[in-house]
């Protein structure tokens, strides 16, 4: 009963940190269903939101589905099961290419992959003759790994070979097991996989610094016929961000909870993300960095002429809107 009035005293004191009413009527509010390609820290501000009642503050009812991957996170935004979407930009991008009238509408996360190595590969000359660990072979974060090494001087598949392992935790054990001799891990398991003896060679932002992973996304459509609500939802996601930022011990709370992670891990991950802006405080998005992901899907696709401008993807009219009502235009 104790620690029954512990966790119950605990949500309170969020829901009096944040300024919201504890209780909405669900009945006034509109239905805002959204995908999530992964149950990860680099969507904390949706979590952060849904948790922290900012999506009922603004009077919507946010109802989050993690799909496991960014294919079918875009199949529910393109067959209006969801009116949004965080998952990769490669997804958005593929799918606006093949003629669906997406936009990208906020930024999700940069990259925060790190490269680490078996307890004898110690940096990215070691990697020659290797077998690395990736997530799906034709998955963007593998076609970034393979871009990262070439800009190390190592070529696919001459000098290297790439294993389908999974995800982060997969590619952990797998490298703790020596299955493999690299792999890409999330920020969250890069310290545990250094206490377990695994070597860190490398960022992805070391070479890619500006790398935009994941975004926001709607119906283009769809978003402009409910343009009042699109805005309230990223209000939501923009105090969100902001109070991650602001009350990072409570943060860490929610986050070890919600994503079932040690609080020690969840603090370590959300210190990195805050402190190297892995999320813009105005949940901008970097046109470079999607410029880097539309070259690599014209590579994969063997596309010919002139690149596909990157701001085609882009509607950021909701986001400034957002912004203006909320007196942060100027938010850097």
């Amino acid at each position: 009963m104790k620690a029954l009035s512990r966790k119950l005293g605990f949500w309170f004191s969020l829901v009096l940190v944040s300024g919201l009413t504890p209780f909405a009527n669900a009945d006034d509010k509109f239905e805002f269903p959204v995908a999530a390609s992964s149950r990860v820290l680099g969507f904390a501000p949706l979590w952060t939101a849904d948790k922290m009642g900012f999506f009922d503050r603004e009077g919507l009812d946010v109802e989050v589905t993690t799909t496991h991957g960014t294919a079918p996170s875009m199949e529910a935004l393109a067959t209006e099961s969801v009116h949004g979407a965080f998952a990769s930009n490669h997804g958005v991008i593929v799918l606006v290419e093949n003629g669906l009238d997406l936009a990208i509408i906020a930024g999700g996360s940069k990259s925060t992959l790190m490269i680490l190595g078996g307890r004898n590969i110690k940096s990215f000359e070691d990697l020659r003759g290797a077998v690395i660990g990736a997530p799906n072979l034709n998955s963007s974060t593998a076609f970034l790994l393979r871009r990262v090494l070439k800009e190390k001087g190592l070529d696919y598949p001459k000098d290297y070979s790439l294993a389908n392992v999974g995800g982060s935790r997969s590619i952990l054990i797998a490298l703790s097991t020596g299955k493999v001799a690299a792999g890409v891990l999330s920020v969250s398991l890069q310290s545990r996989a250094q206490e377990m003896g695994l070597n860190f060679i490398g960022k992805i932002s070391d070479v890619f610094p500006n790398y935009l992973l994941s975004s926001v996304s709607v119906r283009r459509a769809w978003a402009n016929r409910n343009r009042p609500q699109v805005v309230r939802f990223l209000r939501a996601l923009l105090r969100a961000r902001k109070w991650l930022g602001e009350e990072r011990d409570a943060a860490t709370q929610l986050l070890a909870a919600e994503l079932q992670m040690k609080p020690d891990a969840a603090r370590k991950g959300l210190d990195y993300y805050i402190d190297n802006r892995v999320w813009e405080p105005d949940l901008g998005v970097d046109v470079e960095g999607l410029k880097t992901i539309v070259e690599m899907y014209a590579e994969q696709a063997d596309l010919k002429g002139p690149l596909p401008d990157p701001k085609k993807y882009i509607d950021l009219s909701f986001l400034q809107t957002a912004l203006k009502e909320l007196g942060w235009e100027n938010m850097k």
